[in-house]
């Protein structure tokens, strides 16, 4: 028998991730056996439409002897595994080298079990298999759907009547724009019976950077409710199957993150929420298609002699923004240190020789022909997105990131832009972003990756909530902006500060009592002991060029659009 551990061993990781091969372990596996298995004598046929190495058809096979089991996969090297591990079970284990999402559509099977591959929109040709998958359902997936859900929906409807199916996916589609029409075409099957959400603390595939569910449907119209479930051991599964919230399938709504069913809200406790586009709009970062040929360093814009009409200021990378508000200093520190701070952007200065040196460079390297960069005229040219007031990180395990950019610098998809639309200014809206207060209503909205990992798109900060700033009286925004500055005065040190801002959105936005004027005295008390504070001042890394960095930033921000409000 060849097992996981030496299968991965012996092709490498490299092979592993060309396949999206990421191995179920044993107890989930028994788990979703059990679910397909009804009856122990039974005759009946099963399905695997991502076969591996067979731990599913192990499972199976222990419960009941009688089964008989078709696995399709596409890898050589893991088919001949298989191949090997079930080579005396010719007549009851049947493995195929075959593209499930192009196989028959016709054969229906009394029970379908799956670990799908985890492919991304970008890792596999969906311009070939989602209209495949629409055609046949009458669907309409976009292009961004993951091919996990392609193997459920088409698995789904390849059941028998009475027929059960366990999938084990990421959980990712429930609380993910492209998840809205694989909820519906779900609800709209009437298959669907469980989903168990193993904890994002818990990663069920050990490897592979994802929160795991468990999705349990049965193609019979004798039950009218979806059971929602979370575990933090894998142990408990079977558990779940009785301790679980439980949902009507005309009251749960395909257009909103599924979260809300399982997990309780963050939001609740608070009164007074509006959209947070009713204050701002989020947008990505600058994607340049080929960060190493775009990015700049000073001693790189030395070697090419690129003139400062093509660089843009530009943050490239998270790690380097250490403060919650970045400032021009804090920019000119990273530039004399060399870091990667700026942004090429050839079409400014076409006819200067250097430029079009450097544009023949890129030519020759095949960076005109990256899919970013092809879809650009010209390629070399970069998405005209202004400075945003306001940073956010994309990715965290400690709660949302924001940074004031006082810099006025650009920056790259390592942070999402906020733009200020001009309700409330732009200070007291980052003050409150600060707060655990904003981090907790937004936590509703976000997506759950594994270990802890938590992720937001755009879409995912702009659709979420956010306290009504409006109903802020001066007396109380002078007291905001007053512990802003001295947020800004601090900085690296300014924790204490930030607990007060969260002591009043907590007071005000809970209904609790509160007294402004108590607190401003207060502020007053730590504001004549802060200068007993002392500073880390940075060391002053010696400037490799005259480049005048004020002259620079000025260029690039004379022209930033009207309409967008920064104070």
């Amino acid at each position: 028998m060849i097992t996981e551990k030496e299968y991965s061993e012996r092709v490498g990781n490299l092979h592993r991730k060309k396949y999206a091969q990421f191995f179920t372990p044993d107890i989930i596996s028994d788990f979703m056996a059990n679910w397909i298995v009804t009856q122990p004598q039974e005759q009946i046929e099963v399905l695997d439409p991502a076969f591996g190495l067979g731990v599913f058809c192990r499972s199976l096979l222990k419960l009941n002897s009688n089964i008989k089991v078709t696995g399709y996969d596409i890898d050589d090297k893991i088919l001949k595994a298989a191949k090997e591990n079930f080579h005396t079970m010719t007549d009851v284990v049947s493995i195929q080298k075959q593209d499930y999402l192009t196989s028959a559509w016709k054969k229906k099977y009394d029970g379908i079990i799956c670990n799908p591959p985890y492919l991304k929109f970008h890792d596999y040709d969906n311009s070939r298999y989602i209209p495949e998958i629409n055609s046949r359902l009458g669907t309409k997936l976009n292009g961004f759907t993951n091919i996990y859900t392609l193997f459920l929906l088409k698995s789904i409807s390849l059941l028998k009547k009475g027929g059960r199916l366990a999938f084990i996916i990421p959980s990712e589609f429930l609380n993910s724009d492209y998840g809205v029409e694989v909820k519906r075409s779900l609800l709209k099957s009437k298959a669907l019976r469980h989903i168990i959400i193993v904890d994002f603390t818990e990663n069920a595939f050990n490897d592979a950077l994802t929160t795991a569910s468990i999705l349990l449907c049965e193609n019979s119209d004798s039950t009218e409710s979806v059971h929602f479930s979370t575990t933090k051991d894998v142990t408990r599964l079977e558990e779940c199957l009785h301790e679980n919230k439980e949902y009507k399938t005309t009251d749960l709504d395909a257009n909103i993150k599924w979260r809300l069913y399982y997990e309780d809200s963050q939001a609740k406790q608070y009164k007074h929420l509006v959209p947070f586009r009713t204050f701002a709009k989020v947008s990505r970062g600058i994607a340049t298609g080929a960060n190493n040929y775009f990015t700049f360093k000073r001693s790189k814009l030395d070697e090419f002699n690129i003139n400062s009409h093509c660089i843009y200021p530009c943050i490239c990378h998270a790690k380097d923004v250490d403060t919650s508000i970045f400032s021009f200093e804090d920019f000119q520190y990273l530039s004399d240190s060399d870091k990667n701070v700026y942004l090429f952007n050839g079409q400014a200065d076409e006819h200067s020789a250097s430029v079009r040196e450097y544009i023949k460079i890129g030519e020759q390297h095949n960076i005109d022909k990256r899919y970013l960069t092809q879809s650009r005229s010209p390629w070399y040219s970069i998405e005209n997105r202004v400075p945003s007031p306001i940073w956010v990180s994309v990715f965290n395990r400690n709660g949302l990131r924001f940074v004031r950019n006082e810099a006025n610098v650009r920056n790259l998809t390592t942070f999402h832009c906020v733009y200020n639309i001009g309700i409330i200014e732009t200070n007291i809206l980052f003050a409150y972003l600060l707060t655990k207060v904003a981090k907790e209503i937004f936590l509703d909205n976000s997506r759950q990756y594994g270990n802890g990992l938590v992720k937001f798109e755009p879409n995912d900060l702009n659709k979420g909530l956010a306290v009504d700033l409006t109903l802020l009286t001066e007396k109380e925004k002078k007291y905001i902006l007053r512990i802003y500055d001295l947020i800004r005065i601090n900085k690296k040190h300014d924790k204490r500060f930030i607990d007060l801002l969260d002591e009043f959105f907590l007071k005000k936005y809970t209904g609790k009592t509160y007294d402004i004027d108590s607190m401003s005295l207060a502020l007053d008390t730590i504001s004549k002991g802060n200068r007993q504070i002392t500073f880390s001042v940075k060391p002053q890394p010696r400037k490799p060029t005259q480049l005048n960095l004020h002259k620079l930033l000025q260029l690039h921000t004379e022209n930033i659009d009207k309409q967008t409000t920064i104070h």
